[in-house]
């Protein structure tokens, strides 16, 4: 079986995925090609692990066998990507190595996201196709491409704190728990949360917070120090 990666991913793949060696997790990697790369997380993740591959193309059935499935179907379409979780159960981790055009990675994402377990990572490789138009509707800073929309996900993952009524918490704002950007990859690690309260702790108050506040200006306290050197030196 052939595999072809960047290098770098293996270091990525080992910073998010090692915690799941060993716990028979669920996972599907959409793209099998010539499945490789479902051969390497059989090994990687250890004896009990569930392999779920997905492509379009019906010839990466011959890559099957015991404890890695391929279901053939398109990651655009929403009621083969249900059919794949109810067959396979909850997702622990989904890999989207698939077609990397605009549609097909926000597409799946969309809809499979919710789908990912609690705790559960969501990584998408190859997202310099984001910056190439031609073939995969990417583009520099292109309304549409992967990387914008993840950077409005950003937005909706601090929709909490926003006091704008353009950006209001949701589902996103809920369950991501954290959103790490690598050279072409993006993982996404999913955790339901409530909007964080702010904890104070020990009995010590200063006085006259405003003074303190007004001394950490830098200009000001620049001038409050010359001013003390000058009294100094005229004393």
């Amino acid at each position: 079986m052939v595999i072809s990666k960047y290098d770098h991913y293996l270091d990525v793949y080992e910073r998010y995925f090692s915690k799941f060696v060993d716990t028979s997790p669920r996972v599907l990697e959409i793209g099998v090609c010539h499945g490789g790369s479902l051969q390497m997380w059989a090994n990687f993740f250890g004896v009990g692990a569930s392999i779920h591959g997905l492509d379009i193309n019906p010839n990466c059935k011959e890559v099957e066998r015991n404890g890695v499935c391929i279901h053939i179907g398109d990651q655009t379409d929403c009621d083969f990507l249900c059919q794949v979780v109810e067959k396979m159960g909850t997702p622990d981790i989904i890999i989207d190595d698939g077609g990397h055009s605009m549609k097909q990675q926000q597409i799946s994402f969309d809809y499979l996201f919710p789908k990912l377990a609690e705790g559960g990572v969501y990584l998408c490789e190859d997202l310099h196709t984001s910056y190439w138009r031609k073939g995969y509707g990417g583009g520099y800073r292109r309304r549409g491409s992967f990387i914008e929309y993840l950077k409005r996900l950003i937005d909706k993952m601090h929709a909490f704190h926003s006091q704008s009524s353009l950006l209001t918490s949701d589902f996103m704002t809920e369950n991501i728990e954290s959103i790490h950007f690598h050279d072409s990859i993006v993982v996404i690690e999913k955790s339901h949360r409530s909007k964080p309260k702010q904890i104070t702790s020990g009995t010590k108050r200063v006085d006259d917070l405003k003074k303190i506040l007004w001394y950490r200006h830098p200009r000001k306290w620049l001038k409050m120090h010359l001013d003390g050197s000058r009294a100094n030196e005229e004393g």
